[in-house]
């Protein structure tokens, strides 16, 4: 049975690490994930202004299918950024659903948080397709080959999105090298992009990130 969500506007409190779990919640609810160009999901350390405008532009656009989801994961978002965002919440079209991931969704001005509602996102238990210790520990080749479960693609020639997002956020966790987290980063923002080039994003994680 699908799971409904109710409402056009839901914040969730985590981090980039519980996005396979919401990722599993829209395909619950009936909106194909992967390979759809109306599922935008981005991961930000600062979520900003620039951030805010590009996507209420995204947010005007017409869809492809029948509903559209936006999904923000951000360790910050300013107050400007949330002002920004509240006539585009409010007024939200009838086949756009909003996801804003937040270490403290307290942290939200009131005026933001009145607009949406709280998702509770129960974490899977899973095993990851590649340990990420195993991974910082290991020589840049070694890396490479370790990467080769998360590019298999399934029956419908499509990559586990939900996988790789949740090996990058596994791996920030245990990075601290500026260089590294930056690396990180910029995969995780682009990686679920329509037609992102995933191989060589993975790729550049395995070559830029120091070895622990």
């Amino acid at each position: 049975m699908k799971r409904r969500l109710m409402g056009n506007t839901h914040i969730a409190a985590g981090g980039p690490d519980v996005l396979p779990e919401i990722l599993l919640l829209l395909e619950q609810d009936g909106i194909t994930v992967r390979g759809n160009p109306d599922v935008y999901v981005r991961a930000y350390k600062q979520f900003g202004i620039d951030d805010a405008r590009e996507l209420r532009e995204r947010a005007v656009l017409r869809a492809v299918g029948e509903r559209r989801a936006f999904v923000i994961s951000a360790s910050d978002m300013n107050r400007e950024a949330q002002n920004a965002l509240l006539k585009t919440i409010e007024e939200a079209p009838g086949d756009a659903l909003f996801i804003f991931v937040l270490p403290s969704p307290e942290m939200l001005l009131p005026t933001f948080r009145s607009r949406a509602q709280m998702l509770v996102v129960e974490k899977g238990k899973e095993k990851s397709l590649v340990d990420a210790k195993e991974f910082l520990a290991a020589l840049p080749q070694k890396r490479l080959d370790l990467l080769k479960p998360l590019l298999e693609k399934g029956e419908d020639e499509k990559r586990d999105l939900g996988a790789i997002l949740s090996f990058l956020a596994s791996l920030e966790k245990l990075e601290k090298n500026p260089h590294g987290l930056q690396a990180l980063y910029r995969a995780r923002k682009y990686i679920a992009d329509r037609g992102a080039l995933v191989k060589p994003l993975l790729e550049q994680v395995a070559l830029l990130v120091p070895r622990t």
